[in-house]
């Protein structure tokens, strides 16, 4: 909770007028307790697991032919009942486990450093602390996924319930074991722990983070998107390679960057595939005939 009853209070301690962002936020939080803020990231998880994951269910379950065309495996099409199956498989995991671990874990926020009050940090300091959290997690997540698939026992016991859909969907991006949402979920808080920031950059990690999740295991690559511009970003062409080589995969185990793939030799069966494919489609394009992809 705020140490300032009234925002005249903030600007004295402060020795400046707040700014209209930190307004906002003195009028929203100033009679919560942290630990009532630290719970929103509750209410955040179940609205983007959701939320974020529908447009592209809508289009799974009508087939609208001009967002079909960009199905990264357009023969697998999942119905309604097989994406509800998903959903509620997601939503028992959440309140199972996400819940439960959300609202025990507010000493652990308090012990590393994140914080609630004013002043709210900068843009600057903001990206920086981002992209932090995702180089670290990147690369610990990396060798972690790469176990799970290396060892046997890790696989069959833990890995193989994330790789139930080999043409995964928005939902599937949560669809994991128990132990694996821990044991995949903890690289996401090292970076915290390393850089930590104000509970807004938590909130906006947190958002960034499993927004990416699900674009990876969207089943669409649509040649709009921005961050096809961004260098080494892997997104769903790259992730449901993974998929759809399945529990033999030993490709492209990063989450927002391909660089350890590419450093590590992880992607070569990956690249393989995208140049055999890409003759094909030329070929085909010689040929009059329609394009191939994962199939």
């Amino acid at each position: 909770m705020l140490p300032y009853k009234t925002v005249d209070e903030a600007e004295t301690a402060l020795n400046r007028t707040l700014s209209y962002a930190e307004t906002l936020w003195f009028n929203y939080s100033a009679n919560k307790s942290d630990y009532i803020l630290h719970c929103h990231n509750i209410i955040f998880l179940y609205s983007i697991f959701t939320v974020i994951p529908l447009p592209l269910v809508v289009v799974e379950l009508l087939g609208v032919a001009n967002i079909k065309r960009y199905k990264i495996q357009p023969k697998v099409r999942l119905s309604f009942a097989e994406i509800m199956s998903c959903y509620k498989a997601v939503m028992k995991l959440f309140f199972i486990v996400a819940v439960p671990f959300q609202l025990i874990s507010y000493p652990a926020y308090k012990l590393i450093g994140i914080r609630t009050g004013l002043p709210l940090p900068s843009g600057c300091e903001i990206l920086i602390q981002l992209t932090v959290y995702i180089l670290v997690e990147d690369y610990t997540n990396y060798w972690l996924h790469r176990l799970l698939h290396f060892s046997k026992w890790g696989y069959d016991n833990i890995h193989k319930v994330h790789h139930e859909y080999t043409a995964p969907i928005g939902f599937a991006a949560a669809n994991s074991h128990w132990s694996e949402i821990l044991i995949l979920g903890s690289p996401s808080f090292l970076g915290l722990a390393m850089a930590p920031g104000h509970l807004i950059t938590f909130w906006l990690w947190m958002v960034l983070r499993q927004v990416e999740a699900i674009d990876a295991h969207s089943g669409y690559d649509f040649p709009w998107k921005p961050t096809k511009y961004i260098p080494f970003y892997g997104g769903a062409e790259f992730h449901d390679y993974h998929h759809f080589v399945g529990g033999q995969s030993r490709s492209n185990f990063a989450t927002f960057f391909t660089y350890c793939d590419y450093i590590y030799g992880t992607d070569k069966g990956y690249r393989y595939q995208k140049k055999f494919l890409a003759k094909l489609n030329e070929n085909s394009s010689t040929n009059g005939q329609q394009g191939l992809k994962f199939e």
